[in-house]
């Protein structure tokens, strides 16, 4: 659930082909009052897929025409898979799990590859997460997929060092806050704010920008070089400039990183916490949470970094079984909880949010609702738009990016060059800055 963004260039080269050259309507579902029947193939991985083979079971008890069959095909391998499929025409299951940026890409090239689930899923539209509806949502009303685990971004901070530091993270409310009490913790205790992978550094980027609203695109055109991305890269030019990013590469060596206690902070996902409390139970009680701090007083204090969602695929010969099944998963307030205490996928279906679970202390933070906080958030993440060049631009922003968070060049200079460079490689006009 935590990958980053990676190239999918090659779905623009396959697009003719999977379509034979014409531009189809995306296949519709109908609403029926049919008894369901037949099989279901679902092709998912790593954790999404433990969770759908233990629900698996429970939706046959409801349906007993039904067989589920779910696959967990591997995340290095999933997407080459449904590529593949979607191409040919043939050879894909009835439900794939997709990554949030992965849906308008699939959508967009190929166009009959899924599922408008919009005439039997639209009921949902003020049920979850409306950042991860937008995502899902394509022209006309259309909706390609029903979002599954939602991944609200919050700041996790060492109590320890802040408590050294006489730093109280409540009070830390904006980013200017945090520059001026990453100074002092570091100060005080040597240890840097937060730790990033100066190498690739668009995932900080992208997360800051939508928590102004924005994504890499406004209206179709590029607005990397907006206000909102200067004021972010600004941001992270001054962090790097003040000594308190502790650069480490790629997931393993953020993981280590914060294992070895390297960094006071880490402003990221829901997810998190999963992988702190798996790979770091020495640490027990030495963590917090708080709200991600805004770029002004009273702002947004969420963004999102990551998530899932189930698609109907446009090859499927069992719609109605195939969108029930899915519906199952993510439109369900017991399946949703569920798989928050069982897999830790956070849920994007609001209702399932408001059960007393969510309110209950966790050991591992010191006995603090920190879910609590997460649930609070989700309905205030910023919808932002999604395009089926959100990954080629991504590619691209990791080296012009580091030009001014490592090589201390203007931020603007910077983000009008990257905007050049994105509006040649997509063929999309630069919006007006």
């Amino acid at each position: 659930m935590k990958a980053l963004l990676a190239a999918v260039a090659a779905l623009v080269t396959l697009t003719g082909c999977a379509t034979g050259g014409v531009q189809q309507a995306a296949p519709s579902i109908a609403p029926s009052s049919q008894k369901l029947s037949g099989e279901v193939k679902v092709w998912s991985f790593d954790v999404g897929a433990k969770a759908l083979q233990r629900l698996a079971p429970e939706f046959m008890k409801l349906h007993p025409g039904v067989k589920v069959e779910v696959t967990d095909v591997g995340y290095d391998n999933v997407y080459d898979k449904i590529t593949v499929g979607l191409q040919s025409g043939s050879g894909l299951p009835d439900v794939v799990h997709l990554e949030d940026e992965r849906v308008s890409a699939y959508a967009k090239n190929f166009p009959n590859g899924l599922v408008d689930l919009a005439p039997v899923a639209g009921k949902y539209k003020s049920d979850f997460d409306p950042a991860k509806w937008q995502t899902a949502s394509g022209p006309g009303g259309k909706l390609y997929a029903l979002p599954w685990d939602s991944a609200p971004v919050g700041l996790f901070y060492r109590r320890d060092y802040f408590e050294q530091a006489g730093v109280k993270a409540e009070d830390v409310t904006t980013w200017d806050e945090l520059v001026t009490a990453g100074l002092r913790v570091k100060a005080k205790t040597g240890k840097r704010l937060f730790v990033s992978d100066l190498g690739n550094i668009t995932p900080l980027f992208t997360t800051l920008l939508q928590q102004q609203g924005q994504g890499i695109f406004k209206d179709g055109k590029v607005a990397v070089n907006s206000a909102a991305g200067v004021k972010a890269l600004t941001l992270m030019a001054r962090l790097n400039k003040q000594g308190l990013l502790q650069n480490e590469k790629g997931w393993d060596g953020r993981v280590t990183a914060t294992k070895e206690g390297k960094a006071a902070t880490a402003p990221t996902a829901v997810w998190w916490s999963g992988t702190l409390t798996s790979e770091m139970p020495e640490l027990s009680g030495k963590f917090g949470v708080v709200p991600l701090p805004a770029f002004e007083a009273g702002g947004v204090r969420t963004s999102a970094n990551g998530g899932s969602m189930l698609a109907v695929t446009g090859q499927t010969r069992n719609q109605q079984a195939a969108y029930a099944f899915a519906e199952f998963v993510t439109a369900n307030k017991d399946s949703q909880l569920s798989m928050m205490k069982t897999e830790s996928l956070f849920p994007a279906y609001l209702p399932a949010l408001a059960a007393p679970y969510f309110g209950t202390p966790v050991d591992y933070f010191g006995g603090q609702p920190v879910n609590q906080i997460f649930a609070e958030q989700v309905r205030d993440i910023p919808p932002v738009e999604s395009t089926d060049d959100d990954a080629e631009a991504a590619e691209l922003l990791k080296t012009l990016l580091s030009r001014a968070v490592v090589g201390g060049e203007d931020p603007r200079t910077v983000l009008d060059e990257a905007a050049k460079q994105i509006s040649a490689a997509t063929k999309r006009e630069i919006a007006a800055s």
